[in-house]
């Protein structure tokens, strides 16, 4: 599960964050990246990696999540919208609606957002690993 919040005040709370880390994710915010950081006693236990005590932190260049974010004045759990047997991610909303509408409270239609997946970033330890590369350039993690 990833976290989206909706500024770098919120990261705070619930990651453990150095200056150099902030640096960079302030230079890479709002964007197509997904930071793994080190979680605070904040963070319930289901969100994150029990083993390791990490979470994924996003903060996306999208107006909508930016908005309900800010609306709920606290970070929204966020996963990929994958169903068994399927090889890529739902993706279309009125896919969306016309598959699960019965088995969700609300569809928001804010277009067809594309099947590239945000670039992942290991911040955890000293140096950063780029764990997957997607939408977000990853050469300043090189």
């Amino acid at each position: 599960f990833t976290l989206v919040c909706r500024d770098l005040s919120d990261i705070a709370v619930y990651a453990k964050v150095n200056n150099g880390q902030y640096r960079q994710i302030k230079a890479h915010t709002p964007g197509p990246y997904t930071f793994i950081l080190k979680a605070t006693s904040e963070v319930p236990r289901r969100l994150m990696n029990p083993k390791r005590r990490q979470i994924g932190i996003r903060i996306p260049d999208n107006k909508i999540t930016l908005a309900l974010v800010e609306e709920l004045g606290h970070p929204l759990m966020s996963t990929t919208l994958s169903l068994p047997n399927e090889e890529l991610p739902m993706t279309d909303p009125y896919d969306i609606r016309a598959s699960l509408e019965h088995s969700l409270d609300l569809v928001i239609d804010g277009g067809f957002c594309g099947f590239e997946a945000s670039s992942v970033i290991d911040l955890s330890d000293e140096e950063p690993v780029v764990l997957r590369r997607g939408c977000g350039d990853v050469t300043a993690f090189e």
